[in-house]
C-alpha cells in the first residue's frame, strides 16, 4: 500500500477561499525553498494512503464544500489524478496548490476538469529562482501560469517575500511575465513570517520598497499579511 500523504488538516476556512475544506498534506517536494514553512513535510516520508484518505472523506460528505490537495508537492505523485477523480466523485470541490514545476500534469488535470481551484506560488524572478528554491524549474512555472491563463479554471497566482532573497526589480519582473501571458487577476504577495521554523536557517526579514512596481496591464497588486 503507498502511502503519499503526510498529514491531513480536518477542517480549515482559510485555504479555500469561501468554501469549508480539509488540507492533504502530500510528503516531499522536489524544491527546496529556503522561506519554506513546512520542512517537516518536505523532507518526510509519506504516513498515510490515498484509500485512508478516501475513508476519511467518506465521513465529510454534506459536511465540507471541498478538499485543498497541498505539501510538499502534490502533483509529484503517481495517482494523482484518479486520486482527484475519486474525489470529485464524491461530490467535492478540488483546489490544487502547486509550485509549478509540472505544468503539464497541471494542464492534463485541468482539461479533465478534476481541479476547481489552483493557488500558483511564483517563487521568483530569473535571477533569483535558483537561490530560493535550490531549483530549475523557472521555465515550468511560467508554462503552469500559462496553462492557467489559457484555462477557465479559477485560480490565483501568489510569491512570498523575504528581504534577503528578494528586491524590489525581481517582484517587476514576475509582475512583467504575467503581463506578458495575459495575465489580468491579483497578484497576492505575501510577507515572509518569522514565527516558525524553516527548511533554512534565515535572517530576520524586513521590509521591502515595492513603491516602483507597477502593473501597465491592470493587474492588481494585494498584499497579504
Amino acid at each position: 500500500m503507498t502511502a503519499p500523504i503526510f498529514n491531513v488538516s480536518p477542517f480549515t476556512l482559510l485555504d479555500y477561499p469561501n468554501k469549508t475544506a480539509c488540507i492533504i498534506w502530500f510528503a516531499g517536494c522536489n524544491m527546496r525553498c529556503q522561506y519554506c514553512y513546512n520542512p517537516e513535510i518536505v523532507l518526510g516520508k509519506g504516513k498515510i494512503s490515498y484509500e485512508q484518505v478516501l475513508k476519511f472523506l467518506g465521513t465529510r460528505i454534506n459536511l465540507l464544500d471541498g478538499v485543498v490537495l497541498s505539501g510538499g508537492e502534490c502533483l509529484s505523485h503517481r495517482g494523482i489524478k484518479n486520486f482527484a477523480k475519486e474525489i470529485k466523485a464524491m461530490g467535492f470541490l478540488v483546489k490544487v496548490d502547486t509550485n509549478g514545476s509540472h505544468p503539464l500534469v497541471l494542464q492534463d488535470l485541468l482539461q479533465k476538469q478534476l481541479v476547481d481551484y489552483v493557488s500558483l506560488d511564483f517563487k521568483g524572478s530569473k535571477r533569483n529562482f535558483g537561490e530560493i528554491t535550490e531549483s530549475t524549474f523557472f521555465e515550468n512555472t511560467i508554462q503552469a501560469a500559462k496553462v492557467l491563463v489559457g484555462s477557465k479554471i479559477d485560480f490565483e497566482i501568489r510569491t512570498t517575500l523575504h528581504s534577503v532573497l528578494f528586491m524590489e526589480k525581481d517582484v517587476q519582473e514576475i509582475l512583467n511575465i504575467l503581463e506578458s501571458i495575459g495575465y489580468q487577476g491579483n497578484y497576492y504577495l505575501q510577507k515572509y513570517r518569522d514565527d516558525k521554523s524553516t527548511l533554512r536557517n534565515l535572517e530576520k526579514s524586513g521590509d521591502i520598497n515595492l513603491s516602483g512596481v507597477n502593473s501597465k496591464s491592470g493587474i492588481v497588486v494585494v498584499f497579504r499579511g
